[in-house]
């Protein structure tokens, strides 16, 4: 018999490869025709007639075992449904990859990770982690929209350069500038004069308690 005339045919199931007779028997997905019984996930093989499903490869699942096979945000444990971000070799949800200080959205800007591989923005980790002056007390980090910044090192105190004075007269110190070394005493950052000037009222009190 000529199966395109029986009425009661609709077609080989795409699943068993066997007819599909008789109405109610069948179901028609992803442009096929299944057995209802043929028609089931392919991970858990729950009948899928009626349910919502997706097709992965070109094979039903339904939609539990899909969100399962999602890979889930390290952040949120939720399944990534869209737009993957991969940072430090974990998966996120874009939304979900923030700054740990501030919770700004890092998706397309710059930024760094501790040594716990915790993922800051690069002004909060210059915040937290950049050596702190010891006049000031700041952090010393590059200004708005600088990569580098220098820092001053001397008496095995940190300080940024403006805040690197003479003790005594405030005279801004540079190695480079001719009279305007540093000239230590006693702890004390000081120029050259203010040096002279507490040398010379140190001598003066030794001998005069000489």
């Amino acid at each position: 018999m000529d199966n395109a005339a029986d009425p009661e045919f609709f077609g080989m199931c795409a699943d068993c490869g066997l007819k599909v007779v008789g109405e109610g028997s069948g179901c028609t997905a992803m442009d096929r025709v299944f057995h209802i019984a043929c028609f089931t996930c392919r991970v858990c093989n729950c009948r899928l007639q009626g349910k919502p499903f997706y097709a992965v490869d070109g094979e039903p699942h339904c939609q539990e075992c899909y969100m399962n096979s999602l890979e889930k945000c390290c952040v949120c444990s939720e399944p990534i449904l869209d737009r993957i971000l991969r940072a430090t070799g974990k998966p996120y949800h874009p939304q979900c990859f923030t700054c740990i200080v501030c919770l700004l959205c890092l998706d397309g800007i710059p930024f760094t990770v501790d040594a716990a591989n915790r993922i800051h923005c690069i002004d909060d980790f210059h915040k937290k982690f950049a050596p702190r002056c010891s006049v000031c007390h700041d952090p010393i980090m590059p200004e708005p929209g600088q990569e580098e910044t220098v820092r001053v090192v001397a008496l095995d105190r940190s300080f940024h350069v403006q805040c690197y004075k003479c003790e005594d007269c405030d005279l801004v110190l540079s190695s480079e500038a001719e009279g305007r070394g540093c000239y230590p005493l006693d702890g004390r950052v000081l120029c050259k004069s203010c040096n002279a000037i507490r040398v010379n009222a140190l001598t003066s009190t030794t001998s005069t308690e000489l």
